[in-house]
């Protein structure tokens, strides 16, 4: 412990203990009968779309999101361009209302692999959940663990039980009503997540001299400790080096692939659409999620808010220098910057409020993966699309809450190894764990555009061999892996090839010259084109 956690007083913690409750109890109230795994998995396809919507802002606002966003305008350099992205994310949300989600009500089907399945054959309904499995296993685990660092150093709570906390709720709320439960109970994170992020903001503009007006006017002409001057505030950026990833193309072109893959094949946001009452109420759903940009550009705001705090107010005390590494102006840790400003600077209980908004993003991350990672599994071991008795169906449930337990211990303990990993090694873990979406992301989306465009013909041999074609040139524009095994020779083979460039030192190593977010679009089309080209001579009837 360094000293933070006395700032959180048992007042706080009522609070955050308050809030688990009440959402717990909700939750429960709202659970619904669970007779059958159309009731566990799809909230027997009966939910109201707004609260689809909530749920859907809610998992794709993370604890990352409710962290590092402030902490990335904070940071040297650091603004707004980040928001972009919001360009490519409303085009792909409005894609998958129109195009996508039509089918998902078409049978009774429960998620996107099912419909891959259907359409191509069991073996490429295989290799997409293995891909999803996979790639979620290693970006759920790191959001948590995300989440949980900060609870770790301005909370009393040591690692291990923020970790516990997170991963019992999850469960717990999963387990009582399924996606009932789990839809329920993030609408209450949403709302935990705008009252937080509100409180938080209005709380620092209050303690401006000129509120808003020196907001705006000293981020938005920054000096940093080097004289430069930055606009912290700045949205737009045309630059089209192709290292950079926060620019105006990157987010016309490439961030609309990772969102249709993300809301329309990434069972984690498909399976909220599957629990609406029709596809026209999952076409709302999802398009009006779009609103939640608006919680992003809050989130900008607040960390603008705190990088006028701090040119007003820079640390004086030791414990808070240390732990976000403050020097020159700056915060060595930006990550850490606003849990420790909450903490720090919030009054008793307000603080307490804000900080059960954190426990509220990494456990609705958690829960949302859990439903997702047990509906996927099942429908591996047994098939979900046949007519049941009621006896089945109870068992069948039993074994999805099973798999829900299986799947909770699995992702919980591997926080702790990738904790455990990060603690005793120098290996970036969490730029690796974070990196595995972008291997997978085009395989996925690209499957599922083969099923959905390509008539059936689409065969497993050639979507596989697009996947790991993909795999391998996603491979050779990413340093995360490469880390792992760095040295001076490896260091200086890499740098011969284009995407590379040899950074000299004590210990040679690289930096990409080629932002991974332009594998996105390109796996996608690379896998679609080994699909067409090695396709089956007969399309696979959509039963």
């Amino acid at each position: 412990m360094n000293g933070l956690h006395q700032f959180f007083t048992p007042l706080d913690w009522a609070v955050v203990a308050g809030y688990l409750l009440l959402t717990t109890v909700i939750g429960h109230l709202m659970r619904g009968k669970q007779a059958s795994i159309k009731d566990f998995f799809l909230g027997g396809r009966s939910l109201p779309w707004p609260a689809v919507t909530g749920s859907i802002i809610a998992t794709e606002i993370s604890g990352v999101t409710f962290i590092a966003v402030p902490g990335s305008v904070m940071a040297l350099q650091g603004d707004f361009t980040y928001l972009q992205w919001a360009i490519g994310s409303i085009l792909a949300r409005v894609l998958v209302g129109m195009y996508f989600v039509k089918v998902f009500h078409e049978k009774d089907i429960y998620s996107p692999y099912d419909y891959m399945g259907n359409r191509l054959g069991g073996g490429v309904k295989t290799l997409a959940t293995i891909l999803f499995t996979v790639g979620s296993i290693l970006a759920q685990s790191v959001r948590v663990l995300v989440a949980a660092l900060p609870l770790k150093v301005v909370t009393p709570l040591p690692f291990e039980w923020c970790i516990v906390v997170i991963g019992v709720f999850a469960v717990g709320w999963t387990l009582m009503g399924g996606m009932r439960t789990v839809i329920w109970t993030d609408v209450m994170q949403f709302g935990i997540f705008v009252a937080g992020g509100l409180t938080a903001l209005f709380w620092m503009v209050g303690t401006f001299e000129n509120g808003w007006a020196t907001l705006f006017s000293t981020a938005g002409a920054a000096e940093l400790f080097d004289g430069s001057t930055v606009d912290k505030m700045r949205v737009f950026n045309f630059d089209t080096s192709p290292e950079l990833q926060f620019t105006f193309w990157v987010a016309i072109f490439a961030v609309p692939f990772l969102n249709l893959n993300a809301f329309g094949v990434d069972q984690m946001n498909a399976q909220r659409m599957f629990c609406c009452r029709s596809s026209r109420d999952a076409r709302k759903a999802i398009i009006w999620s779009s609103f939640g940009q608006l919680v992003t550009i809050l989130m900008l705001m607040v960390g603008a808010a705190l990088f006028v705090f701090y040119v007003n107010h820079p640390p004086t005390d030791p414990m808070i220098i240390e732990t976000v590494q403050w020097s020159g102006g700056q915060p060595g840790v930006p990550d850490m910057i606003f849990p420790v400003w909450i903490v720090t600077e919030m009054p008793v209980m307000l603080k307490g409020l804000i900080l059960a908004g954190i426990f509220a993003a990494a456990i609705s991350s958690l829960d949302s993966i859990l439903a997702a990672l047990s509906q996927t599994t099942l429908s591996l071991l047994h098939r979900t699309d046949h007519e049941r008795s009621e006896a089945e169906h109870r068992h069948l449930v039993k074994v999805s809450r099973l798999l829900v337990v299986f799947w909770g211990i699995v992702l919980t303990g591997f926080t702790f190894v990738l904790f455990a990993v990060k603690e005793k090694t120098q290996v970036p873990i969490l730029p690796l764990a974070f990196g595995m979406t972008t291997y997978t992301v085009g395989p996925l989306l690209g499957m599922f555009l083969i099923a959905l465009l390509g008539g059936g013909r689409g065969s497993v041999g050639g979507l596989l061999l697009g996947a790991l074609c993909s795999f391998i040139l996603v491979l050779f524009v990413r340093t995360d892996v490469w880390v792992l095994f760095m040295n001076d020779d490896l260091a200086e083979w890499l740098a011969g090839l284009p995407t590379y460039e040899l950074i000299e030192g004590t210990k040679k190593s690289v930096k990409a010259t080629f932002a991974s977010e332009w594998m996105w679009p390109i796996t996608t089309f690379l896998t679609m084109g080994f699909g067409w080209v090695f396709r089956r001579r007969k399309s696979v009837s959509y039963k």
